[in-house]
């Protein structure tokens, strides 16, 4: 792979990270008005027709068929489909820090369905560089005030299935994208989101007689916004920057830009909350860059090498 090509492989997954780092916030918006399923339901349901205006029009037709659905099913039940729902259940169970800190997991999880299934290997400093990053978010997420005892077995092992779900689309997506074009598997991910959680919404209210309600939320500007925003930029567009920057980068690396989702979730909580930084946020900010740099540096120093 060429430096450029590589180039803008980094470049989509670190946009990628901008925007799900600054989706936090609109998610909070959003569950002011409705609750995580319809919420979901909606979100892809505007990914799904954004996707479709520009897939046909600017991308070129995307061709579907039963071979096709069939490879994609699996891949899109570890995300989005088990992704959000264990996410949403548990963090019912859980406390938000106890969610953060097992979701920072991820990149471990990654590295080793990886190795296992993909053949990739990475080097020591990579593997520590990895945990640098990840020892960096769990700072952030426990020192504020992380109380195991609200949380309960039960949601701890929903968000581990969750983080490790994530780590294998990842992994899958990677093997995927050898034989599928970004836009292809962005476009099949999204489909299989929108009804996906679209059923899971009509069935929720159908059993409660409440589908008159389903689109109540969009009377609030807010939600409107916030669903503009997740669906369009952190559904259907980081869907494709992760898909882009996995067909380019291997899974291990891919995943670890995650880690700067935390960072710019911090930032955006500053500029648009008014929240404060304390000294664990400088920290496990400084931790997370370095590790994501360590992972990349590294590989870096070795392509010149070759050169």
């Amino acid at each position: 792979m060429n430096t450029s090509s590589t180039q803008k492989a980094i470049a989509a997954a670190v946009m990628n990270a901008i925007i799900v780092g600054f989706s936090f916030i609109f998610v909070k918006m959003a569950l002011t008005v409705s609750d995580p399923f319809d919420t979901l339901a909606h979100r892809f349901t505007l990914s799904f027709l954004a996707a479709s205006l520009f897939t046909f029009p600017g991308w070129g037709r995307v061709k579907f068929g039963i071979s096709k659905a069939a490879v994609i099913i699996p891949l899109a039940l570890m995300y989005p489909a088990l992704y959000f729902t264990l996410q949403a259940y548990g963090l019912l169970y859980t406390t938000s820090a106890v969610a953060g800190i097992i979701q920072a997991t991820m990149p471990i999880f990654t590295i080793l369905l990886a190795a296992m299934f993909l053949k990739e290997t990475t080097s020591s400093f990579q593997k520590i560089s990895t945990l640098i990053s990840v020892s960096g978010i769990i700072l952030i997420f426990a020192i504020p005030g992380l109380s195991i005892s609200s949380s309960s077995l039960w949601g701890v092992l929903l968000i581990l299935i969750s983080a490790l779900s994530l780590a294998g689309y990842n992994v899958a997506a990677r093997k995927l994208t050898r034989t599928w074009s970004p836009k292809e598997l962005t476009y099949m991910i999204t489909l299989f989101g929108f009804i996906f959680f679209n059923g899971l919404s009509i069935i929720k209210h159908g059993s409660a007689g409440t589908l008159d309600q389903y689109f109540t939320p969009f009377q609030e500007p807010k939600f409107i916004f916030s669903m503009l925003y997740l669906g369009v930029l952190s559904s259907l567009i980081t869907s494709f920057l992760s898909n882009y920057a996995l067909s380019r980068m291997e899974a291990s690396r891919v995943s670890i830009f995650g880690s700067l989702s935390t960072v710019v979730s911090i930032l955006g909580g500053v500029l648009l909350l008014n929240e404060q930084l304390e000294w664990y946020h400088w920290t496990g900010t400084v931790m997370i860059i370095a590790g994501v740099i360590g992972v990349n540096w590294r590989k870096q120093v070795r392509a010149k090498g070759k050169a």
